[in-house]
């Protein structure tokens, strides 16, 4: 019987997706909900009440007016998701990228001198602007992988250990032969107008950079599951020894894919700088730990692109509602820490779970 125009294989395919996004979010929210359990608890003995509490956090993270805090929140969420993006493309693949802060400055730092020392009209300028922060953040990336294979260096000290210098040369770059020397501050110049991303939203500094984000996350998409190229680096990433026997080049795969991770990590910074800073500041890009964040949502997600957007919103939810908390309530927002380690805790709780079950087995 001819089932070619039989329903049953949509269907299939329409179930196999439903379920594989629920397992997407299973783990993670029973994570969430678990920590905001354990959190509830925390703040019982403190003596305030977690009713209380979250609401602040909640109101602080979504309230306000002309959706200010809403627009902070998806502000912050940005850079969280974009290094995110840049964890879980190496982290699906096998090859553990850790170094994206360092790719991150160095694309920082490479866009703001572009657009503030090439001559260049602004809409040919911020094209190149982006390009050049995403090849420095690639290329640097790639020279982690090099040691890889060339010396046997292990990627997770190379990447981790390439973070130093990274900052180190911004840092002497800002301080010495590129410093705005008038505001008596570490930073370049402000670069030209013509290349800021536009605000979106009026008392916020939610900016255009979000749609470069979307676009990421729609690549990631695109390229990791409905590609022949992301098929070899998801089959590296499950069995590295089953993908070699398949024919797939794991030197090449390992290659690609710290590439387009160091290059998101670039254009991460490149949208700190000329959508929130309109400049590169020494350690503005570092110190609120917006690659270790994305790490974690990485992880939280099953570095998963469409979950790692959901786990970095969520993140960034808690951190903009823990100043809320603060101001609303006795609570200090170091809460909102502690509730994003109960998070990786449980998760990581749950996968160990897992591991000991199948070795009983």
């Amino acid at each position: 019987m001819d089932n070619s125009n039989s329903p049953v294989p949509n269907r299939f395919t329409v179930f196999m997706w439903l379920r594989r996004g629920l397992d997407v979010l299973w783990a993670p929210g029973v994570a969430v909900f678990s920590a905001i359990l354990v959190g509830a608890v925390i703040i019982l003995f403190t003596g305030q009440s977690p009713l209380a509490a979250y609401a602040a956090m909640i109101k602080g993270a979504f309230a306000g007016k002309n959706m200010v805090n809403l627009a902070s929140t998806l502000n912050r969420a940005i850079p969280i998701i974009g290094m995110g993006l840049a964890s879980a493309i190496s982290i699906k693949s096998g090859f553990f990228n850790i170094g994206g802060e360092g790719q991150m400055v160095l694309g920082g730092i490479t866009a703001a001198l572009a657009a503030i020392y090439i001559p260049l009209p602004a809409p040919v300028l911020l094209p190149l602007v982006l390009l050049l922060a995403a090849l420095s953040g690639a290329l640097y990336a790639l020279l982690a992988m090099f040691f890889e294979f060339r010396f046997n260096v292990p990627l997770l000290i190379s990447t981790l250990i390439l973070n130093y210098p990274a900052r180190y040369f911004a840092s002497y770059l800002v301080t010495s032969p590129f410093r705005d020397v008038p505001s008596g501050m570490n930073q370049t110049l402000l670069v030209p107008t013509g290349v800021q991303f536009a605000n979106l939203v009026p008392g916020s500094q939610l900016n255009s950079g979000v749609f470069l984000i979307l676009f990421i996350i729609f690549l990631s998409v695109i390229s990791i599951y409905f590609t022949v190229p992301g098929y070899n680096l998801r089959m590296a990433g499950i069995n590295r020894r089953f993908a070699i026997y398949g024919g797939v080049d794991i030197k090449k795969v390992g290659y690609w894919v710290m590439a387009a991770s160091g290059a998101v990590a670039g254009l991460v910074g490149a949208i700190l700088v000329l959508g929130v800073l309109y400049r590169f500041i020494d350690d503005a890009l570092t110190s609120p730990l917006y690659a270790w964040v994305g790490i974690m949502s990485a992880l939280l997600s099953g570095a998963d692109p469409l979950g790692v957007a959901l786990a970095g919103f969520v993140f960034s939810a808690i951190q903009t509602g823990g100043y809320g908390m603060e101001r609303e309530t006795n609570i200090p927002r170091e809460l909102s820490l502690v509730l994003q380690a109960l998070i990786i805790m449980f998760i990581a709780v749950r996968s160990n779970f897992h591991f000991i079950r199948k070795t009983e087995r």
